[in-house]
């Protein structure tokens, strides 16, 4: 998963949105209804092109400049000692914004532009459409929960977004620090605002969250122990700097004055909050519970995966790759010559000691150093498959130990754009059980390259595009492409043996299954349990992956059906153009189609290829 499903989620709602954050499920189109990327025959006039390239860069623009967080993640510094405002009055100016731009961007006549602007005009104007129409829905997500939320994004945060250079941003770190408590102010009233209209998470997400909080106040400067994650940091920054022992000494005071006065106080009371709202949380975990829920999981399921494909059909194609991956894996089994059946296959992987690294340091430096050394390999590969390849440069990172027990199995977050921070590929180590070796090449894969950071940092890089298009965030778009990317270098014989290859499938496996469960808590009343058991039944993974995925289903429904989706209607796509091009498909030119317009719904992906395969015929 892409921190993206994280981060994204909030670019993607700041861009054209007026910076509402929403819970990260959903992207922006309408299914079915796909902006057209073709326009025939019209008479095309250059100035109202350049009045909608106009038009997209300043709604871009000036959501942009709403947000301060937004900001820091381009590099921009306007509001650097800013957060975002993510108050109910901000919210209701957010929807106002939303509909004026979308009257101004009206004013186009799309008949007069070319096929990109106007393929353009169409992804931003249902955008804009969507988020008008699914403003009512703004209350039903988990805004503080074990995967992402308020209280864990500032400090990481501050930690991997907010640079120091000199004095001005040290000070304006500071000014964050101190801005923290209006900013958890305006999330209790989002929390109580959601409990009121009967939205309230599980019981099992409010241990993870107050423990996560905890870790934040925990150290120096709050008690005698060894510097906290944000003074460690802080003090990292400042040390760096070029400037006299005096001034570092002055910042590092004031830094751990706000700490104190500011950051302390602030976890404290939120901590209490969470206490008292847990006493009204229920085990129901399905949003089926909440007023309207069957509405709101059909329109999110739409939303995320771009099609018109209901609950059951999408529940009925798990259980089919399910199947499928299952006969592969057997394949496998017997290329090993494994005696017993997969059931007892699966056990061993799960089990047996020649996959797992040790628990601690040297262990968790040998993962790092294996999945570094297989996005190299990879990289020296990439002109087999790819016409382009990203400027920006990957990193290998272990997941900080302020968030890592509750933290996803690995995600990735997206590069700067003036290429002052690379691409980060995250494994959490926290439970080295959890992370086999047999899977690490294909998480590699996934995360890195040719998987989120190919698609990412190309998509930045693209010239001559509108802003707004080069962070757009369709979810089955993007964890598509990234599960496809397992699947390319095994079709390239890079996974190092057979049981790297079953790692591969197992992680196949992993997102089929989650088409049956999210639709099972969801839209079928599964419990938390059922769930976890299906997992535990039909994959190799740890039973703690299985509960952490269950838990990520429940507080953000429909997003994990994203990946198989993509992946197959990719998949579908390739294998069509095979068909229709004989001789003349070269997998490069594919891969370029898929990659040069940025993230689009499924539908305009589709529209893309086939007019790929037109100009070739």
């Amino acid at each position: 998963m892409r921190n993206l499903s994280l981060i994204a989620a909030a670019i993607s709602s700041i861009i054209l949105s007026g910076c509402q954050q929403t819970q990260p499920t959903a992207n922006q189109n309408n299914a079915g209804k796909s902006p057209t990327a073709k326009i025939g025959t019209m008479d095309i006039s250059q100035d109202e092109i350049k009045k909608a390239d106009k038009i997209f860069n300043d709604i871009f623009m000036q959501n942009v400049m709403r947000s301060p967080v937004f900001q820091t993640y381009l590099g921009i510094k306007d509001d650097y000692d800013k957060w975002d405002d993510s108050s109910e009055k901000r919210n209701l100016e957010n929807q106002a914004l939303r509909k004026k731009n979308l009257n101004l961007l009206l004013t186009l006549n799309d008949a007069s532009l070319d096929d990109k602007t106007r393929t353009s005009y169409k992804l931003m104007k249902q955008q804009l459409e969507n988020q008008i129409a699914d403003f009512k829905w703004r209350l039903y997500s988990y805004p503080v929960n074990q995967m992402y939320g308020t209280h864990s994004m500032v400090p990481a945060f501050l930690i991997n977004q907010h640079q120091i250079s000199d004095i001005a941003d040290a000070k304006a770190y500071i000014a964050r620090l101190n801005g923290v408590p209006t900013v958890f102010k305006q999330l209790e009233d989002n929390l109580q605002l959601r409990a009121e209209n009967g939205i309230i998470p599980p019981k099992f997400v409010f241990p993870y969250v107050i423990e996560s909080s905890k870790n934040i106040i925990q150290g120096a400067p709050f008690d005698n122990g060894k510097d906290s994650a944000l003074l460690a940091d802080f003090k990292r920054k400042i040390t760096a700097l070029k400037i006299s022992k005096k001034e570092k000494d002055v910042l590092i005071a004031e830094a751990s004055k706000s700490l104190q006065e500011s950051i302390k106080p602030a976890y404290t009371k939120l901590i209490s909050y969470f206490n008292k709202l847990a006493t009204h949380a229920d085990e129901r975990d399905g949003v089926w519970k909440f007023p309207n829920g069957e509405t709101f999981y059909n329109n999110a399921l739409a939303r995320t995966t771009t099609t018109e494909l209901t609950a059951e059909e999408i529940h009925q194609t798990g259980l089919d790759e399910v199947e499928r991956i299952h006969n592969e894996m057997r394949e496998i089994k017997d290329k090993v010559k494994f005696k017993g059946d997969l059931k007892a296959f699966m056990h061993f992987m799960k089990t047996d000691k020649q996959f797992y690294l040790s628990n601690d340091e040297a262990g968790r430096k040998e993962y790092l150093n294996d999945a570094t050394h297989t996005i190299e390999v990879m990289k020296s590969r990439l002109d087999e498959l790819f016409l382009v390849k990203p400027k920006a440069d990957l990193v290998v990172k272990r997941v900080e130990a302020f968030r890592e027990k509750a933290a996803g199995k690995a995600f990735y977050q997206l590069p700067a754009p003036d290429g002052s921070r690379p691409g980060y590929y995250y494994a959490n180590l926290y439970d080295m059980s959890a992370m086999p070796t047999y899977q690490m090449q294909a998480l590699a894969y996934h995360e890195g390259i040719p998987g989120h950071h190919m698609q990412i940092a190309i998509a930045q890089e693209l010239e001559d595009m509108p802003q707004f298009r080069k962070y757009a965030s369709y979810t089955a778009y993007i964890e598509g492409w990234g599960l496809y990317s397992e699947l390319l270098p095994s079709e390239m014989n890079l996974y190092s043996d057979p049981y790297a290859d079953f790692g591969r499938l197992s992680m196949e496996l992993w997102r089929a299954c989650r088409l049956v469960v999210d639709t099972g808590i969801h839209a079928m009343k599964w419990t938390r349990q059922q769930g976890i058991d299906y997992y535990t039944k039909n994959t190799p993974n740890a039973k703690s992956d299985a509960i952490k995925m269950v838990e990520r289903h429940i507080v953000m429904p429909s997003q994990a059906t994203a990946y198989k989706i993509g992946m197959l209607k990719i998949l579908e796509l390739r294998a069509h153009a095979k068909k229709q091009l004989g001789d003349k498909f070269d997998i490069r030119q594919f891969h370029d189609v898929v990659l040069k317009n940025g993230a689009v719904p499924l539908n305009v992906l589709e529209q893309f290829v086939n007019q790929w395969i037109e100009n070739l015929s």
